[in-house]
């Protein structure tokens, strides 16, 4: 695609993902200038089509930009009113009493929230001050200056033949140029990944690491629903040799997110994310709550969690960073959407200021300054400690050592660890199969469990079938010669969508993608132990499309 002749449309700003960091970058861009010429392109069919969050939102950031939220009608409506945290047995749970936690778990203050439901709204509030928002554009392809700074995207390439090529059908998209371009695409983005290796921004941070975070949405029985109620669990049934544990957040209209966080570090290549979460809700806490109720929604998507340490350079020539394409989710308190907000925020106070004073497609070094002195660098430095004891102590350990060094550094200011590394990245955890022994997962009984097939069609997800397959194989063969025979094939496992599966063709294994089924989750970027699957943007309006996660 790159000698196809295209229409280009220049702006002050381009933004790419209208998550809560890039509408925020462009809210806060009009307030200070509303002159500045600023878009926003969204690969889902409609803003919040891909938003999949928890989600507990910390509204500092919300605060810090739009002040006066609940006068414009946001839809942030449950407060957290009941705060609580259990280590679960497979019968019985333990409460950690609230004053035992730091003081930066409390909820108080909190809101139980759609963030795709808030990122509708925030999209509103942008368009009201003259932002332009193209959803259902795919950014598929990043276009440089002649100096190698970023200069735009190409956006909204429909219609390639299967390999990739240019056929008879093919819209070949257009280029936004912008003086800066502001990558705000969520985890592991796909350009994200171009500009950090093009470059080197991760030279001197720490290994990312990742989390995979799986949600349902519940309505449930009148009077077992308790609006406010956030309940936090760990233990059972991933058990303390791996970090993780759920999420049960009470909304309004009697509605319950019910989620499960497995971080991707796990060395099982037979350990099955999917049906860790589909086991969790048959404890009997969880399965009273949701006995008689209806499961209305399901989705899947990767968490950051390798914290300050694992913050890329976040300003590059010609462009910037935003959210969790930065890697800014807080471990402890499962949240980051509040930095996301920050991010952007001051991604477009910095560009703001380049702008006025003449410059364009510069680094933005007040950019990357301030995301780490100011609230973003506050909150995850305080928590740094906490993934790094998880992976080297599991996920009790953890607790221990890590509730001390927060409550240490909480007094007096410093810790005690210093700022402990990750070691491996989520691949490379992955051991071979002939050290551990396959888990037996109970079948799922079609009332509180669901087979995998069964629950994404909850996520509404769709592709259109004969583009370009957009989870790319570096090398075919690795599937069956290297990750069958010796991990035993962990991608049939660590895929929420079944989009990989191992099937017997004349005898021998042959690896199939069924790329229609993926919800963009992008575990198989992070996990597959060869690092052989690269995830890219399917073709614009592609993917799940979430009501209200």
């Amino acid at each position: 695609m790159a000698e196809v002749e295209r229409e280009a449309m220049e702006y002050d700003v381009v933004i790419v993902g209208a998550g809560p960091a890039g509408l925020s970058a462009a809210i806060r861009l009009k307030q200070l200038d509303a002159d500045l010429d600023v878009v926003v392109l969204e690969k889902g069919s409609e803003v919040g089509a891909h938003i999949l969050s928890g989600a507990v939102l910390d509204p500092s950031g919300l605060d810090r930009l739009m002040p006066d939220w609940k006068d414009k009608g946001a839809p942030i409506n449950v407060p957290v009113k009941e705060d609580n945290f259990y280590i679960l047995g497979e019968s019985g749970e333990v409460r950690i009493p609230n004053f035992v936690m730091p003081p930066l778990m409390n909820n108080h203050g909190n809101y139980i929230v759609s963030m795709g439901n808030v990122c509708r709204w925030m999209a509103e509030q942008a368009e009201e001050l003259g932002v332009e928002i193209f959803p259902g554009m795919a950014c598929s392809e990043l276009v440089w200056r002649d100096d190698g700074s970023l200069k735009g995207v190409v956006a909204g390439v429909f219609g390639l033949e299967p390999d990739g090529s240019i056929g008879e059908g093919t819209e070949p998209g257009m280029e936004l140029h912008g003086k800066y371009v502001f990558l705000s695409e969520g985890v592991r983005g796909s350009l994200s990944k171009e500009v950090i290796a093009k470059y080197d921004l991760a030279a001197n941070c720490d290994v990312p690491k990742f989390g995979l975070g799986m949600k349902e949405i519940w309505e449930v029985d009148p009077d077992k629903h308790n609006e406010g109620e956030v309940t936090h669990t760990m233990g059972w049934p991933l058990g303390f040799g791996n970090g993780g544990g759920s999420f049960v957040y009470h909304l309004d209209n009697n509605q319950v997110y019910v989620g499960y966080i497995v971080d991707l570090n796990y060395r099982n290549p037979y350990l099955y994310p999917y049906m860790e979460f589909q086991r969790f809700k048959h404890h009997p806490k969880i399965a009273e709550l949701l006995k008689g109720g209806k499961r209305v929604a399901y989705g899947a998507r990767a968490v950051t969690k390798g914290g300050v340490q694992s913050i890329p350079q976040v300003a590059f020539p010609g462009g910037a960073l935003l959210g969790c394409s930065a890697g800014l989710v807080n471990l402890p308190r499962i949240k980051g959407n509040h930095n996301a907000m920050h991010s952007g925020i001051e991604a477009a106070e910095a560009a703001h200021e380049a702008i006025k004073a003449g410059r364009a497609g510069d680094t933005l070094d007040a950019y990357d300054t301030a995301l780490r002195a100011g609230p973003v660098g506050k909150d995850l430095r305080i928590v740094r400690n906490v993934a790094p004891l998880n992976g080297k102590l599991g996920p009790l350990g953890g607790l221990a050592i890590g509730g001390f060094d927060m409550w240490f550094q909480t007094i007096f200011r410093f810790s005690l660890l210093g700022t402990l590394k990750h070691g491996k990245n989520d691949a490379q955890a992955t051991e071979p199969a002939d050290k551990h022994k396959p888990i037996d997962y109970p079948k799922p009984d079609g009332k509180l469990s669901f087979d995998r097939l069964t629950n994404v069609s909850f996520s509404m997800t769709n592709h259109e079938e004969n583009q370009p397959c957009h989870l790319q194989l570096k090398d075919d063969k690795v599937p069956v010669e290297v990750n069958l025979a010796k991990y035993a094939g962990p991608s049939a496992r660590y895929c929420p969508a079944g989009v990989y599966e191992f099937v017997e063709k004349d005898g021998k294994p042959e690896f199939v993608i069924n790329f229609q089924n993926c919800v963009h989750c992008k575990t198989c970027d992070i996990k597959d132990p060869s690092e052989n699957i690269n995830w890219v943007t399917p073709q614009g309006g592609d993917g799940p499309n979430y009501p209200n996660m």
